[in-house]
């Protein structure tokens, strides 16, 4: 294939043992863990985990991502189709609430024929860096049913800086109005398990608090009630962070409470995470 599923429009050629593109990604899925998951948000992991699925590549290789090794270094383990789609029935057979595709965009096409192998009876999420194409999206339409992506920045020179993204604010709000296009608000079961709907995540970075209120200002003005936002207070350096001189230490509890100020004075539905969160001990152990 001619690779065009991400916003960098590579054109690589990418084949089962070939990748030319930015994110150095052959066509059969690479991943560096399947397993229940407990450290998403309370409506997606709940009490028996979230069926992650860790895909390894990435197309920003943030400097900070604390997947460093597997969404920048590329480690991990190739898996055929078909075992992938015997991962989510292992998954489900373990009683996770859904299969939870983490970083998924460069293998969109191996995800969708994995699905007319097996299509999950949980439903799916599709965990995403936020920058994504709404044409590879619509592929999506009616095998995701929850979106939960990132919004990093609503500054493009920081998002250039540290993602290498000079276009990720224009980006990643068109694709996150496609997510809102197909799922619309939040819909939730009796046991309050998100069943439907979009989660916009945000991690607060040290020194760039105006970046973060930036990002709330987006999302009320442009989406309201229609998504749930998860503000996240976990960053560590990691990476290449300690190379950035503002990125090389934790936030601190004044810079997490105004940006925390920003989110209630705004009314955002959603959730926040706690300062503990900013702890190398959350950071999955990669078992490939």
């Amino acid at each position: 294939m001619l690779c065009t599923l991400c916003p960098r429009n590579c054109n690589a050629v990418r084949t089962d043992k070939q990748c030319e593109g930015f994110c150095q990604s052959f066509t059969l899925p690479k991943v560096a863990r399947i397993a229940p998951h407990f450290w998403e948000e309370p409506c997606i992991s709940g009490s028996n985990g979230s069926g992650a699925v860790f895909f390894c590549g990435c197309n920003l290789k943030c400097v900070f991502c604390q997947n460093y090794e597997i969404s920048a270094l590329n480690q991990g383990k190739y898996i055929t189709v078909s075992q992938l789609a015997e991962c989510y029935k292992e998954l489900e057979k373990q009683g996770v609430h859904n299969i939870n595709l983490v970083n998924a965009c460069h293998y969109v096409f191996a995800i969708l024929e994995s699905f007319k192998i097996y299509k999950p009876s949980v439903p799916v999420v599709y965990n995403s860096s936020g920058y994504e194409k709404a044409e590879t999206l619509k592929l999506l339409e009616n095998s995701v049913d929850i979106y939960l992506p990132d919004f990093k920045y609503s500054d493009n020179k920081l998002a250039e800086e540290y993602s290498s993204a000079p276009d990720y604010r224009e980006t990643a709000i068109e694709a996150i109005d496609e997510m809102v296009r197909q799922k619309g608000a939040p819909v939730f079961d009796d046991d309050g398990m998100l069943k439907s709907g979009v989660i916009v995540r945000h991690l607060i970075l040290p020194n760039h608090t105006k970046n973060s209120i930036g990002v709330l200002e987006i999302l009320k003005e442009r989406y309201n009630n229609k998504i749930l936002v998860s503000l996240m207070g976990q960053y560590i350096p990691h990476g290449k962070a300690s190379q950035f001189k503002k990125l090389s230490r934790k936030i601190t509890k004044r810079e997490y409470n105004k940006v925390a100020d920003k989110l209630l004075e705004l009314e955002l539905d959603g959730f926040m995470q706690e300062l503990s969160a900013a702890d190398e001990k959350f950071i999955p152990k990669w078992n490939y």
